[in-house]
This record gives structure tokens, C-alpha cells and sequence, in this order.
């Protein structure tokens, strides 16, 4: 069954739906469906083993996320589907991000590592990103990646940045801050909950910057309104947990070019992913 006739098959539906494909998912199909109650997005996906997406945890951390009042309200849920609301409101940039809304949307990531936990129901993931590579090196390699040349020394970087880290703070964060998953309409919304898990909160705040391309003093800013001070120890782990995030969503790309069947440029958001990891591991390795 196509991901349209799923939507349209629903029987939550008041009168006729009308329902409209939404851009910019590299994970899953969303729709843009009205009816006669309103207008919500429907979004379509199955677990994903391969990238440790699995849905109880999604839908559990979408809506402790609402009553947190991070995230639009989940409306209606069964297998393979999720439907929330639909929030007036334009995908963010990573040029926004860098001139002038990265204060709300670190707002969000606040919010996020901070209120959900006392709204999160049942059981629930972490989110160890060296985990996640090692797991995706086995995936690149089962699945003879074209890549496989270069996952020796991928892999001998990432050994050297989680002993980098070190000892962490766990929170429950959000673990994909691409621009796009921030909505501005009247007010900031923070979307997509896939990723979400307990870990540490340099992985968000690395991954937000190295998406968003922040400048050093934006870094600095932001871990400062954060931690409150910033020492070099502090900057050290970071760098390395931003270089982390980095080389994640490159090898989430590599993943996805031999596994997804989204019509996506995969190759070339690999090429500019593992550009982004070289820049900040060189980066940690002036720190």
C-alpha cells in the first residue's frame, strides 16, 4: 500500500480528507492532511533498525514534548503512523539559526533536556552516539559500502574522541538538530522526535552548532548560556562531541545511501557531511 492511500485510509477522519505530500523528511513520508475538523501533519514510518529508530520511543518522547510545550500536540497514533497537529510556521535555515534565532531555539534544547523528563512515560532510549557509529561501520560493512575504505579510519577518530569526552551529564535530548526541525511561527516549535534519548548534552549542543555552522563566539555564547562558565576542559569535550555529531550524520548518510528508498541525494549529503566532520575534528585537535 502506498504511503498516500495509508493517510486517506485512516478512519480518524471527519468528512473528506484532503491530504498533500510535505516536504523535506529524509526519514519519513509526511503529509499535510485537512478534514473537517482542521488541518494536521500525518507522518508515515515504520521502525527503522538501522538507524535505532524505533516509534514507542518517538511517540513517547512526542508527547512528553507537548506538555513540555516544545512540540505541537500528537492527535492520533497506530502502527507506522503518527499524526500531530499542524503549526502555521516556515522550516528554519541555517542561516537563521546564525543571524538572530539561535537564542529560541537554544531556549528549546533547554526545555528540552530540562521538562521532558518529568513528562516522559514507560521506557526509553538512550542515545550514545559512538554506539550509534560503531553500529553503523557493522551496517557499512555487512551491506559493502562503498565507503568501507574509509571506516578504519573513521572509526580510530571516534575512539579517540568518546575517550575524549569522557564522564557525562545524561539528559533526555533531542539528537537530530538539523534547521529544519525548528518550525518559527508565532512562536518557536522544536519537531521530529526519532533520535530522541537520554545521553549527553554536548551531542545537542554539537550537533546544533555543526548543523547550523556557528561561528566560534555563537559557540561560545551558547555553551556559556548553557553551563553558565566554560572552561578549556569543557571545550575540549565539546569540540570533540560536536566532531562526533558530525561524523553521525555523515555515516547516517552512507547508511541511508544503501537502505532508504526516499528519492534523496544521499551521496552528496554524505560528501558534505564528512566535510563538516573534518573541519571540526581538525578543530578538536587544536583544542
Amino acid at each position: 500500500m502506498q504511503p498516500i492511500d495509508r493517510v486517506l485510509g485512516l478512519k480518524i477522519w471527519q468528512g473528506a480528507p484532503r491530504a498533500a505530500p510535505l516536504g523535506g523528511g529524509i526519514t519519513n513520508v509526511n503529509f499535510r492532511v485537512t478534514d473537517g475538523r482542521g488541518t494536521c501533519v500525518v507522518r508515515v514510518g515504520d521502525d527503522i533498525p538501522v538507524h535505532q529508530i524505533m516509534r514507542f520511543n518517538e511517540l513517547a518522547a512526542s508527547r512528553a514534548a507537548f506538555v513540555a510545550g516544545v512540540s505541537p500536540q500528537v492527535l492520533h497514533h497506530e502502527p507506522g503512523i503518527l499524526v500531530i497537529d499542524f503549526v502555521e510556521g516556515r522550516t528554519l535555515s541555517a542561516a537563521d539559526l546564525r543571524d538572530g534565532a539561535l537564542d529560541p531555539a537554544l531556549d528549546l534544547v533547554i526545555r528540552t533536556h530540562r521538562d521532558i523528563p518529568r513528562h516522559l512515560r514507560g521506557p526509553s532510549l538512550t542515545f550514545w552516539v559512538f554506539q550509534v557509529i560503531r553500529d553503523y561501520a557493522l551496517t557499512l560493512t555487512d551491506g559493502d559500502s562503498r565507503h568501507l575504505d574509509a571506516l578504519p579510519a573513521l572509526l580510530a577518530q571516534a575512539a579517540r574522541l568518546e575517550q575524549a569526552v569522557g564522564p557525562i551529564q545524561m539528559v533526555f535530548g533531542h539528537n537530530d538538530l538539523l534547521p529544519a526541525n525548528f518550525i518559527q511561527g508565532d512562536r518557536m516549535w522544536l519537531v521530529d522526535w526519532d533520535y530522541a534519548g537520554w545521553g549527553s548534552p554536548l551531542f545537542d549542543l554539537g550537533g546544533l552548532a555543526a548543523n547550523a555552522g556557528l561561528s566560534q563566539a555563537q559557540e561560545t555564547v551558547m555553551l556559556q548560556r548553557y553551563f553558565g562558565t566554560v572552561d578549556r576542559d569543557l571545550m575540549r569535550r565539546y569540540a570533540a562531541m560536536k566532531a562526533a555529531a558530525a561524523l553521525r550524520e555523515a555515516m547516517w548518510s552512507m547508511v541511508s545511501e544503501i537502505h532508504s528508498e526516499l528519492d534523496f541525494d544521499y551521496p552528496a549529503y554524505t560528501a558534505a557531511n564528512l566535510d563538516t566532520f573534518r573541519a571540526a575534528y581538525d578543530a578538536f585537535e587544536q583544542t
